[in-house]
């Protein structure tokens, strides 16, 4: 400890910390908290009698806090302030209780302010004084300037990166298969991708843009639909080969294959809200796989290991090239919940996010037909069909008895 304090000590200090070492006992306490601001770590003295003794004041004059340090102190003080707790600000902070009260008491010894009132009991043990309760709002203002000034130096070091939050699921069944067209379109862009099933924080992990799924609405983040959902069921070319599917019902009579990614109560179309739909009423839903990804439920009826309920962006290419057959193709059940570009319309200048939002909005628009007049047309399609078949099977029959 000692050869790193020299290290970093001037000719000035130096003289006054051979000095101090022999400052008996009760200067020691207050030239600690000095020293613990100044490197960041406890400096024990060596306790030798000694008649000179130098005030706080006349300390701070040869020993200028570090810019670093006088951070941290602050740091712990609005934290310990918001929590009214060392114990939740050292959680928040990644450091113990004790480090965080010794920052805090070490602040009040270098400005010579109380900045909490403590009691022994009660849910709240430290309060902050009216002298801290002034100062917070500006102090709170500086950190939030500091951390617009850090993302400034960051964007600037990446400017050419665009990072995207998508979830796994989407990432390997939507947007991987396509993301080679955006690439050639502008290759001076490098993608950050995050995928993530949970909700980031945009600002602190500094996300560009995002694709989420669900009803249109997340506080802080302005968003586009890109491409409404059907709901269907399918399976495996071979599974259907050994299948007699006529109508909804008769699903029930085979394995079942349940996405577990998210519940009814939020929107997301299970088995149970399916055979509610197409009127199937009280299915037993008990037995059946249940997995809680939706790339690795189509996976699972790919493989032949059931019928699953997919969703028509995730599934569009399977259906396409012919690794899943959709069954009961004129039941059409539509999504409540859609899918939408997200981001901070703060962003929305940037040349790249607006590059690659464009991208998004071409390719949902051309992909799968998702939106619900598309969808609309193709059940209205798949009625006209049925009414044919009906109309030509009755005048068979009519045929028949002439």
């Amino acid at each position: 400890m000692a050869t790193a304090v020299v290290n970093r000590l001037r000719p000035n200090q130096w003289r006054f910390i051979k000095e101090i070492i022999s400052l008996p006992k009760p200067h020691q306490a207050r030239t600690r908290a000095c020293f613990q601001l100044l490197f960041d770590q406890d400096f024990s003295l060596a306790t030798q009698p000694g008649q000179m003794g130098y005030s706080l004041q006349s300390l701070k004059k040869f020993f200028p806090m570090s810019a670093p340090v006088f951070l941290n102190a602050l740091r712990a003080f609005e934290a310990s302030a918001r929590h009214q707790s060392f114990s939740a600000a050292g959680k928040e902070l990644n450091v113990s209780s004790a480090a965080v009260g010794q920052l805090v008491r070490s602040l009040e010894d270098w400005l010579e302010v109380q900045l909490f009132t403590r009691t022994v009991s009660g849910r709240q043990r430290i309060v902050p004084t009216d002298a801290a309760l002034a100062a917070l709002p500006d102090i709170r203002a500086g950190f939030d300037r500091l951390s617009v000034g850090m993302a400034k130096l960051k964007e600037s070091a990446s400017q050419n990166t665009l990072t995207l939050t998508v979830s796994p699921a989407f990432a390997s069944k939507w947007l991987l298969p396509r993301i080679e067209s955006f690439s050639a379109q502008d290759p001076d862009t490098d993608l950050l991708l995050d995928t993530n099933q949970r909700f980031v924080d945009f600002v602190a992990q500094r996300i560009d843009i995002g694709v989420r799924y669900g009803a249109g609405i997340w506080p802080g983040l302005a968003s586009e639909k890109l491409m409404e959902e059907a709901v269907f069921p399918v399976c495996s070319p071979d599974m259907y080969k050994q299948l007699d599917i006529r109508e909804p019902s008769d699903l029930l009579m085979h394995t079942l294959i349940h996405d577990m990614t998210g519940d009814s109560n939020s929107g997301y179309v299970t088995w149970e809200t399916w055979f509610n739909h197409v009127g199937v009423l009280k299915a037993p839903l008990n037995r059946g796989h249940r997995i809680n990804n939706s790339a690795a439920v189509l996976q699972a009826a790919v493989n032949g290991q059931g019928i699953a309920l997919a969703r028509s962006v995730m599934a569009c290419d399977d259906v396409k090239s012919g690794r899943l057959i959709r069954l009961l193709p004129d039941v059409t059940v539509l999504s409540p919940l859609s899918y939408y570009a997200v981001y901070r319309e703060e962003c929305i200048s940037k040349p790249r996010l607006k590059s690659f939002l464009a991208w998004l909005k071409d390719e949902a628009s051309r992909d799968c037909p998702t939106s619900e007049t598309k969808i609309q047309k193709r059940a209205e399609a798949a009625a006209k069909r049925v009414s044919r078949r009906e109309s030509a099977s009755s005048s068979v029959e009519r045929i028949g008895h002439l």
